[in-house]
């Protein structure tokens, strides 16, 4: 009886180059998405020479504690109460001085939209989502107001028209129109949120 021949040999030689190809190729195809994060200007580093007086009235003070419950201007409210809040309080016109404005014009309340800010405090175990969702909310009030105003003036939403602005494919010549017209209504309702000191309480 003859003998038997083994199984062939594999030539496992370029198996090395085949996966480092492969790996190339995931490398430039895949596309990896990144977080956007949250817009927020901070403080500078070094404090003004002026020093700058702010009325408390014209800051409406959010807090949150570790339980998710909100306190806004020493009041406990749901959050779905919060975003009516915050637009009732930037809208105010407590001075009369906001011709746009449609607000209450409240003594107690903030001056105009310019000098109107928004201090939110949490506390150090106040858990992400109901965080993130405050601030939705909050800039959601500053958006909502900024709408109002796109539609008087332009026929169209605010958000959508900063939208078509940040997209990089819209034409240069329409980005500079859309420019002109987003800076115009962030300055009637300019965003002032301030993130106070995180409590450990």
């Amino acid at each position: 009886m003859g003998r038997r021949a083994g199984a062939p040999e594999v030539n496992a030689g370029s198996m090395a180059d085949i996966a480092f190809l492969l790996l190339i190729f995931f490398l430039v195809t895949t596309t990896i998405e990144t977080d956007a994060g949250l817009d927020r200007m901070l403080p500078p580093i070094e404090p003004p020479e002026d020093e700058v007086v702010i009325k408390q009235k014209n800051i409406f003070q959010v807090n949150i504690n570790k339980n998710g419950q909100l306190l806004a201007d020493d009041e406990l409210i749901d959050l779905r109460q919060l975003r009516a809040k915050a637009m009732e309080f930037l809208d105010n016109n407590g001075d009369g001085s906001c011709t746009y404005c449609k607000g209450k014009k409240n003594a107690d309340s903030s001056d105009n939209p310019d000098k109107a800010i928004i201090s939110l405090k949490n506390d150090r175990e106040t858990k992400y989502s109901i965080y993130i969702t405050v601030q939705n909310e909050l800039v959601g009030a500053y958006n909502d107001l900024r709408d109002r105003e796109s539609q008087r003036l332009f026929n169209r939403d605010f958000t959508d028209m900063q939208a078509e602005f940040l997209n990089p494919e819209t034409d240069k010549d329409l980005k500079e129109k859309l420019k002109e017209k987003v800076q115009r209504i962030q300055k009637l309702f300019p965003q002032k949120l301030s993130e106070a000191e995180t409590s450990s309480n």
